[in-house]
């Protein structure tokens, strides 16, 4: 009798054991990915292929190597103040002038302890805005990368911001496809606009399925300022990304800022009072919940506020990302959006 009672506690304090240190083991990595609109991080030259004259010394905004370094080290806080023991393995940029802006990025104090490497895509927009990347070398190695061309499909030929894809190889070994979207803005009106985002939605929408039809078990990470929220038609309704958690399509895509955005819990840009949740991160349901390999939770999608990042808008309110310009009067902050970040284990 006294022996038979000890059989089954051993029993369960070994399963117990094993389950603790499974789960330990299971959250032992972390490979943390993060998005970040910079709000025109341009150098201080002219390039005669670009408008972006008042991004320079004599320019209206008078852009000079003080300034662009001050942007260039709060940006580098930034990073350095996501709350995880490592810094991000990717960082997705929008507005970025160009490569040598993210090169001049990693090179800041704490970001040159990781071998951080830069990739950007040199689209149509005449500004010269494009979408970037860094990657931390020891965890994601590179394999290419190309320019997804967004089509006018209305056949007037208006110039839209491709999308820059990279492919690599994640920590444990699979594929891993990155996304970077900064999609047309809502400028000339939100009706007048949406076709144009939603062309956008279209061919990315167009490149998840044909990741589906070269591999059962794509991994994709798709991230950027998509000037639309999560309720919204190019996202909801074209991308196929909510946050559906039962009864999964094997085309759907989850949002994870959908349920910040839809319980008014916040967003990355505020404009006039109002937060929107134009920046957001989505993923690819193998991503999620997994018992192996890279994983994160539905409610992963972090958003990050700090106090030095804020301004208080006196009209509304409301404290704000501090943004850089208003106009061509210099405000010394970082960037009008907050940055987001997600952080998977492995």
């Amino acid at each position: 009798m006294h022996v038979s009672m000890k059989i089954p506690i051993i029993i369960l304090a070994t399963v117990i054991f094993v389950q603790t240190n499974l789960y330990a083991q299971r959250g032992e990595h972390t490979f943390t990915v993060m998005f970040y609109n910079v709000e025109n991080l341009f150098d201080t030259i002219n390039h005669p292929d670009f408008d972006d004259e008042e991004f320079t010394p004599a320019g209206s905004k008078q852009w000079d190597y003080g300034r662009y370094g001050k942007k260039l080290e709060d940006i580098a806080r930034v990073i350095l103040s996501v709350p995880e023991k490592e810094l991000p393995a990717l960082i997705g940029f929008a507005e970025v002038e160009n490569q040598s802006v993210l090169e001049d990025l990693v090179q800041q104090r704490g970001l040159r302890r990781e071998e951080y490497k830069a990739i950007v895509i040199d689209t149509d927009d005449p500004r010269g805005i494009d979408c970037g990347l860094i990657y931390r070398t020891d965890l994601f190695k590179y394999r290419t990368h190309r320019m997804l061309p967004v089509e006018d499909l209305s056949g007037n030929d208006y110039p839209l911001r491709g999308i820059l894809h990279v492919e690599g190889t994640g920590p444990d070994g699979a594929p891993l496809h990155i996304y970077i979207n900064h999609w047309k803005s809502r400028r000339g009106g939100v009706k007048e606009t949406e076709h144009l985002r939603v062309y956008a939605g279209i061919a990315m929408r167009r490149e998840l399925d044909r990741l589906l039809s070269t591999s059962t078990d794509p991994r994709a990470i798709v991230m950027g300022d998509f000037n639309d929220e999560p309720t919204n038609k190019s996202i909801f309704d074209v991308l196929h990304a909510a946050n559906k958690r039962m009864n999964i399509a094997i085309n759907d895509a989850y949002n994870l800022f959908y349920d910040i955005h839809n319980m008014g819990l916040g967003g990355s840009y505020n404009y006039q009072g109002t937060w929107q949740m134009y920046d957001q991160i989505i993923v690819s349901y193998s991503l999620l919940n997994q018992s192996r390999g890279l994983s994160t939770t539905f409610d992963g999608g972090k958003i990050l506020k700090e106090e030095w990042m804020l301004y208080h808008d006196e009209r509304n309110d409301v404290k704000v990302p501090n943004r850089t310009y208003g106009g061509d009067n210099y405000y010394g902050g970082i960037s009008d959006h907050f940055p987001l970040y997600v952080t998977f284990s492995y």
